[in-house]
Order: structure tokens, then C-alpha cells, then sequence
């Protein structure tokens, strides 16, 4: 009894320090202040916040906070529908502008690590735009904007990026999602802090089992 009880509160406690991290990352910024605005639109909340993932995907916002607030606001499966979909729309307009506005700023910013994003793509194509997707080698805002002046066609770019980013995209807005049942206190919370950890885990690892598969 003792066992089960101290696994539940350590599960719920691991839970609350993943949450914690990436506030810490996203620069303070908290998820009720969020959801409180977004929530002011109503029924066009959902449109709002898609909105407010593609444009602050372009503008380097980070998106972590946004995500565990899509999963507080709107549950696990639209909450990963309608984060996803503002991602990609952000993703889009990102490439769009580097690949006809901005090429020479773009090459600036990414350094020499522009040359291995264009490598990649000669060889792989969309396959290499998957892998960068499902393994952050490079932040994913300045990724964005790279891919843009690499060769990859348009389609290949918009399939591959969302496709390969639902499995994070999963994970993380769970994690918002349990979080609210942490809080709100709902009986089946713990279930769904354990799944979050599960998700997360798995999004972890990932990344190890496709380098030793590319590897093989």
C-alpha cells in the first residue's frame, strides 16, 4: 500500500517537474495567462490559438508553452490537431520567406550548419526533413527557415514536417492536458500523469533509435 501510494506521488511529482522545465525554457511565460486569453475569444478560441502558433513560430516564439496550453485548453486529440496544424502553418511561412525574401539573412544565422541541411537534402529529400523533425538537431524556428534554401520541393517540405512532428506533438500536448487534471484534481489523474510520462519517454528516446536504424 505504501509502495503504490509512494509511486503515485513521485509519478506526480516527476510530472510537475517536466512542467516546470519548460516553463523555465519558455522565458516565464505562464500557461494560465494563456489560456486565459485565448479563452476570452470563445468559440473562435481554437482559431486564435492557431493563429497565434504560426505566427509565433515565425517570430522565434517558443512553443513549448503554447503546446502544454493547446493540451489544457482543448484535450489530447483536437489540442494536437489544431497545435499542430498552427505549427505547420508557421513552418510554412517561415520556408516561404526564406526561400524568397530573406536566403542571404537565413545563411547568416545558421552558420556552417546550413551546408548540412543542404547536403542532407541532396541525398535524402524528404527523408531528411522527417529525420530533422523527429531528431532536434537544430532548434526547430531557425529549422524552419533553413529548409527554406535548401532544394527540397514545397509539398515534400509541408508532408514531411506534418507527418514526422505528431509524435511530439502528442507527447507534449498531453502533458499539458494532465497537467490540468493535476490541478483540477480529476480521479483519474494519476492514470493520465503516467501516460504523460510514458509519451514524453518515448519522444526521448526516439531520437536514439532512428540514428542507430540511419546507422544500420
Amino acid at each position: 500500500m505504501k509502495t503504490n501510494l509512494l509511486l503515485r506521488v513521485g509519478s506526480l511529482f516527476l510530472l510537475f517537474v517536466i512542467i516546470a522545465v519548460t516553463l523555465w525554457q519558455s522565458r516565464y511565460v505562464e500557461v494560465a495567462a494563456v489560456i486565459r486569453t485565448i479563452d476570452a475569444f470563445g468559440l473562435w478560441a481554437w482559431l486564435v490559438f492557431m493563429l497565434i502558433y504560426a505566427v509565433g513560430t515565425v517570430f522565434f516564439f517558443p512553443g513549448s508553452i503554447l503546446t502544454l496550453a493547446g493540451g489544457a485548453m482543448f484535450g489530447p486529440i483536437l489540442g494536437t490537431f489544431i497545435k499542430l496544424t498552427g505549427a505547420t502553418l508557421g513552418a510554412v511561412l517561415s520556408f516561404l520567406v526564406a526561400r524568397y525574401f530573406a536566403s542571404n539573412w537565413v545563411e547568416q544565422k545558421t552558420d556552417g550548419r546550413l551546408k548540412q541541411l543542404k547536403e542532407g537534402v541532396e541525398k535524402e529529400g524528404w527523408r531528411f526533413v522527417a529525420f530533422v523533425r523527429l531528431v532536434p538537431l537544430f532548434p526547430f524556428n531557425l529549422l524552419n527557415y533553413a529548409l527554406g534554401v535548401t532544394r527540397i520541393r514545397f509539398i515534400d517540405y509541408l508532408l514531411a514536417t506534418y507527418l514526422f512532428m505528431l509524435p511530439g506533438a502528442i507527447a507534449y500536448t498531453y502533458m499539458g492536458y494532465a497537467g490540468r487534471a493535476a490541478v483540477t484534481g480529476t480521479e483519474d489523474m494519476i492514470q493520465k500523469g503516467l501516460l504523460a510520462l510514458a509519451l514524453l519517454a518515448a519522444v526521448i528516446f526516439l531520437p536514439r533509435m532512428i540514428g542507430r536504424f540511419r546507422q544500420g
